[in-house]
């Protein structure tokens, strides 16, 4: 029986509330993800970070957080599908992996097992994705997946003591089915 949801590293899946633990210390320990994916936020208190919410969100709309873990159960990382539009078949992204679980292949088979849902489940027709213009790594993973560059927007992000310009990276249905089907 085929899992769309499992390729051969990694599968997604539903988030726990007990990872709020596993992703709270990485969020504690290591801001330079932060940064690379949004921002640097004030620091949590240790005692919101060791109290998971029990209560499970339920998504709104199709927007979706999913959890990738290895094929042995391991949580590698997070997708959170955001942005939907229903109406127009467009949405939006972000993803990270735990640092010690890097350039292993996981948030490339990750994404291209979220773009096939969205696309060939959901109905979806594009998706962007915006990209901080120093997060290099994230731009070659977006390049090798076949995303086109969009547009960009100068300065408008500051960290580290600089302004930054986003990136903005698009792939359409047709061009995600000439490359993986």
């Amino acid at each position: 029986m085929i899992n769309i949801f499992e390729g051969k590293l990694v599968r997604l899946r539903a988030g726990e509330p007990s990872e709020d633990v596993i992703f709270g210390d990485w969020e504690r320990a290591e801001t330079e993800s932060n940064r690379l994916m949004y921002e640097i936020p004030y620091p949590r208190s240790r005692t919101s970070q060791q109290s998971p919410s029990t209560e499970v969100k339920p998504p709104v709309g199709d927007n979706f957080p999913f959890t990738i873990e290895t094929l042995d159960g391991t949580p590698v990382g997070a997708i959170h599908i955001h942005d939907t539009n229903m109406r127009c078949g467009t949405f939006m992204y972000g993803i990270g992996i735990l640092p010690e679980h890097r350039n292993k292949g996981y948030a490339f088979e990750a994404l291209v097992l979220a773009l096939r849902y969205y696309f060939c489940e959901r109905r979806y027709q594009k998706c962007t994705v915006e990209i901080f213009s120093f997060n290099k790594g994230s731009i070659q993973l977006h390049e090798r997946l076949g995303f086109t560059l969009e547009g960009q927007l100068r300065r408008m992000v500051f960290t580290d003591g600089k302004f930054h310009d986003s990136l903005f990276y698009g792939m359409t249905d047709e061009e995600f089915q000439a490359k993986y089907y």
